[in-house]
């Protein structure tokens, strides 16, 4: 078993509490998201963002919208919803509970 397999299963499980997280904190174009994903060494592929963006949109968690571009074609900008930020909330809770209960097992070698 090779540890890279492992560790990119990790990180697709986080992928969409980190995409919301970072659109809460205002709108985002989608290579200032891929950017931050890979400055915190959480992008596996960058093709994994796109449907995933588009999955978290279709379930209303996303908006969009277009913005014309100086420097080429217009660009999408995604926001989060209302339904987004309860769901980000929702998240943020089980995050804190899992990190805690794998830290819990963890420490107890």
């Amino acid at each position: 078993m090779k540890i890279e397999n492992t560790t990119a299963q990790m990180r697709k499980g986080v992928l969409e509490f980190c995409i919301l997280s970072l659109i809460s904190g205002g709108d985002l174009y989608t290579s200032e998201i891929l950017e931050a994903l890979k400055k915190g060494k959480m992008l596996v592929v960058e093709g994994t963002v796109y449907p995933l963006l588009t999955r978290l949109k279709n379930a209303n968690l996303l908006n969009y919208r277009w913005e014309e571009s100086t420097s080429g074609p217009p660009r999408k900008y995604y926001s989060i919803t209302k339904e987004g930020e309860a769901f980000l909330t929702e998240l943020q809770i089980v995050w804190n509970e899992l990190n805690k209960a794998v830290k819990s097992i963890v420490s107890k070698k």
